[in-house]
């Protein structure tokens, strides 16, 4: 997969996050509902991004050959005592789905918490029918912890979502 690469979001990026996140199609596998988002919010959005970087990973998923950008992958709410933070990924560009490169950018972005930000833990949210996001996590090492019954509502139905998570000592033996 090395046709890809992750970099840090910037602020040219902010039109084509726009555009994702206006895409009911898109957002509705991600565990936020839908809401029209205008530009202006997402500039604010970017602009308390780069005002507290110390707790946030925020990187896009580039191609190589265009560098263009695909999707996004993001280290949140990062605890340096406890040591962990939460993970989060969308592949924004549809004709990009299904190829590989979630499981590309879930494996950089490990690696980096791991490896070079010393985290030891690493959880994420998915709602319970998004087959193909969990069979992913599972690929990457995540292991599920519980599940959260109708802790969503999204498209006028409740949906359960799936706690999982990865310890840095389960990373490393993946190696």
């Amino acid at each position: 997969m090395s046709e890809f690469y992750l970099r840090e979001l910037s602020r040219d990026d902010i039109k084509v996050i726009n555009k994702w996140r206006n895409d009911r199609g898109i957002i509705s596998s991600l565990g936020a509902p839908f809401r029209y988002i205008s530009e202006e919010v997402d500039s604010a959005w970017m602009e308390s991004y780069l005002s507290s970087r110390s707790n946030c990973v925020r990187l896009a998923i580039c191609e190589m050959e265009s560098s263009k950008i695909v999707g996004a992958v993001y280290l949140l709410s990062i605890d340096w005592v406890v040591r962990d933070c939460e993970f989060a990924i969308w592949i924004g560009e549809r004709d990009f789905q299904g190829r590989g490169i979630g499981t590309f950018a879930t494996y950089k972005a490990l690696e980096h918490a791991f490896l070079d930000l010393n985290l030891n833990r690493v959880y994420l949210a998915v709602i319970k029918n998004n087959e193909r996001a969990i069979a992913v996590y599972k690929k990457s090492g995540f292991t599920v912890e519980g599940v959260q019954r109708q802790a969503v509502f999204k498209e006028g139905v409740y949906s359960d979502v799936v706690q999982m998570s990865i310890l840095a000592s389960e990373f490393k033996a993946l190696e």
